[in-house]
C-alpha cells in the first residue's frame, strides 16, 4: 500500500515538472509554427493521445453544466495562455506572461470563499496582494523600474497581457465550478478535442503562412504533446491515489520550475527583479493556501 502511494506521488510530482516546461516550449514552438498554429498542433497531438489512454467520454454521461460550461472555460483558458505566450513581442516578455497565468493557485482560493462559501484565515487577502505584487514586481524589469514603466510595458502588447490576466481568472474559476458541477467525471479528452478544433478554426480564418515542420519542429512538439497529455494523466493519478499534500505543496513551487526550465530553454537570463516576483507569487499563493488548509 505504501509503494502505492509512493508511485502515484511520484507520478503527480512527473506532472508538475511536465507542466513546467510548457512556458519554454509553447514560446520556441510558436516561433516555429506561429500563435495559431503552435497551439492547434500541441492540442490536437495531445487530444489524440489522452483518447487513446484513458478514452473519449460520452457527452450525455457528463453533468450538463460541467460539460458545456466547465468545458468553454476549459478551452477559453487554454486559448489565452497559448496565445499570450505566442503572441509575446520577445523571448523575455514571454516568462513575464507566463508568470501572470501562475496568479490562478491564489485566484482560486480567494474565488472559493465566494463561490464555494470555503473557509480562510485572515492572511488569505495579505497572501493574494503579494503574490499580485510579485507579479507587479515582474514586470516593472530590473533596474529601478517604476509603475509607469510597468504601466507602458503592458500597453507595449496590452493583447498578450490581457489574455494572460485571463487564463488565470478562467483557470481558477474552473477548478472551483468543476469541482462543484463535476460530478468525479473526468472531461479532460473531450476538452482537448474542443480546444484543438476551436484552434484549427481560428487557424483557418486568420492569414496565417503555412506550417513549415522541421526535424528539431518536429521533435519538439511530440515532446509537449506527448508530455501535455501525460501530465494531466499522471496528475490525475497521483492527487487520487497519492499523498495529495506534498502533492498541493510541490504545485505551488511550479512558478520556480517553470522559469527556470523557460529560461535555460530559452537561452534567457532573467536579473534580480524577476526572480524576486517569482518568490512573491510563490510565498503569496502558499499563504492563500495555507490560510484555507487550516478549515480542512
Amino acid at each position: 500500500m505504501h509503494s502505492t502511494t509512493s508511485r502515484a506521488t511520484l507520478l503527480g510530482l512527473v506532472a508538475i515538472l511536465l507542466w513546467s516546461t510548457s512556458v519554454g516550449l509553447f514560446r520556441s514552438l510558436s516561433e516555429y509554427f506561429g500563435p495559431l498554429g503552435s497551439p492547434a498542433l500541441i492540442y490536437t497531438l495531445s487530444a489524440i493521445l489522452l483518447c487513446l489512454t484513458q478514452g473519449l467520454p460520452r457527452p450525455t454521461s457528463l453533468p450538463r453544466r460541467y460539460l458545456l460550461i466547465g468545458g468553454t472555460m476549459f478551452v477559453g483558458y487554454e486559448i489565452c495562455l497559448a496565445l499570450s505566450i505566442g503572441l509575446a513581442h520577445d523571448r523575455a516578455q514571454s516568462l513575464e506572461l507566463g508568470m501572470i497565468n501562475y496568479l490562478w493557485p491564489c485566484l482560486t482560493v480567494a474565488l472559493a470563499t465566494v463561490i464555494n462559501g470555503q473557509r480562510a484565515a485572515w492572511w488569505l487577502w495579505p497572501g493574494l496582494l503579494l503574490a499580485l505584487g510579485g507579479v507587479m514586481q515582474v514586470l516593472r524589469g530590473d533596474g529601478n523600474g517604476s509603475l509607469m514603466q510597468m504601466w507602458g510595458n503592458i500597453l507595449s502588447n496590452p493583447l498578450a497581457y490581457g489574455l494572460a490576466f485571463c487564463a488565470a481568472v478562467i483557470w481558477a474559476l474552473y477548478c472551483n465550478l468543476t469541482k462543484r458541477w463535476g460530478g468525479g467525471k473526468n472531461a479532460v479528452p473531450l476538452f482537448f478535442c474542443a480546444t484543438a478544433l476551436v484552434l484549427w478554426g481560428q487557424f483557418a480564418l486568420a492569414d496565417t503562412a503555412p506550417l513549415h515542420f522541421t526535424l528539431l519542429s518536429v521533435l519538439q512538439l511530440l515532446f509537449m504533446g506527448g508530455s501535455t497529455a501525460l501530465a494531466y494523466t499522471a496528475w490525475n493519478h497521483g492527487i487520487q491515489h497519492g499523498n495529495m499534500t506534498l502533492l498541493a505543496t510541490a504545485s505551488y513551487f511550479t512558478p520556480v520550475f517553470s522559469a527556470l526550465l523557460a529560461s535555460l530553454w530559452l537561452g534567457l537570463t532573467p536579473g534580480w527583479s524577476f526572480w524576486q516576483g517569482v518568490t512573491m507569487v510563490v510565498a503569496g499563493s502558499l499563504l492563500c493556501w495555507l490560510a484555507i488548509r487550516r478549515y480542512g
